[in-house]
């Protein structure tokens, strides 16, 4: 009897170590996808600057695109998905199809390359921070608080669609 309850007792502290370190796990995936959100961000805001200095768009748009990404860019944290979200509209507003046909193919590529990313990135770090918020709404956890004393995680909410930039016409030696 008392080797079955100590067993089971065992048993039992296995499990929630098992699930407190799958939490530290979900965490910590949590901060990693933030961190490439964070540098895809950044790409792309690089990517814009690289565009707007290319001589290819008009000053009132060039101007318009590097306002933008100079404000997402140094926009604080409770204002940041705000600001890239503004980046994204004059991204689309500033840029359109015919501006690819003109001197600008290389580095509208880069910036829908860059786009791209983005919204990858951020689909990675929101799908992460779902994981980790329904593994911290079980019951046992919240009442053993196996979460510790990490913040519960926040979605990363921006409008990330790209441009309309059409790809580049291949070539003989791309696939």
């Amino acid at each position: 009897m008392v080797a079955a309850a100590v067993l089971a007792l065992v048993l039992v502290a296995f499990y929630l170590s098992w699930r407190a370190t799958r939490l530290d796990r979900l965490h910590h995936r949590v901060e990693t996808t933030r961190a490439a959100l964070d540098a895809a961000l950044l790409r792309r805001g690089s990517a814009v600057l690289d565009l707007v200095t290319a001589d290819g768009l008009p000053p009132e748009r060039a101007r318009a695109l590097a306002d933008a990404a100079t404000a997402a860019r140094r926009a604080p944290e409770t204002q940041r998905e705000l600001a890239e979200s503004a980046l994204s509209r004059a991204l689309r507003a500033a840029v359109e199809p015919s501006d690819a046909s003109g001197g600008l193919p290389d580095h509208l590529t880069e910036v829908a390359s860059a786009a791209r990313r983005v919204h990858l990135a951020r689909t990675f770090h929101n799908d992460a921070v779902a994981d980790t918020r329904r593994a911290r709404r079980s019951r046992l956890v919240r009442a053993l608080r196996l979460a510790g004393t990490a913040p519960l995680p926040d979605f990363f909410e921006i409008d990330d669609e790209p441009p309309a930039i059409p790809p580049p016409p291949a070539g003989p030696d791309t696939l």
